[in-house]
């Protein structure tokens, strides 16, 4: 079992950062492959990036890459998302997730967090 707790969003303008960051719960998060994804009003939740459980590997979506960083300190139990050059269209809540493969799909995840609201202003 993992628990995770999302933190870090807020109010943004257009061009701007924010990191968040994701804590998890137990002895066991070094095994898992962590991801990020976001879901916006009225749409279905889509992936942003994943780390695979060393942090050696890493995937993108297509419309993040080049702005956002995901990285993770397995002596803290702890996963990132740096994110730059925010456009409006990133305003979503952002969940963080953990699973088995280094995949894209919401269905491979097995545990989520609460997510945290960011927003981007124009």
């Amino acid at each position: 079992q993992v628990q995770l707790v999302e933190s870090g969003g807020g109010l943004v303008q257009a061009g701007g950062s924010l990191r968040l960051s994701c804590v998890a719960s137990g002895r066991t998060f070094s095994r898992y492959v962590m991801g990020w994804f976001r879901q916006a009003p009225g749409k279905e939740r889509t992936f942003v990036a994943a780390i695979s459980t060393s942090g050696g590997g890493t995937y993108y979506t297509d419309s993040v890459k080049g702005r956002v960083t995901i990285s993770r300190d397995n002596a803290k139990n702890m996963v990132y998302l740096q994110m730059n050059s925010l456009k409006p269209e990133d305003t979503a809540v952002y969940f963080c997730a953990a699973g088995r493969l280094l995949v894209h799909r919401v269905d491979q995840y097995d545990y989520w967090g609460q997510g945290t609201q960011v927003t981007v202003s124009s």
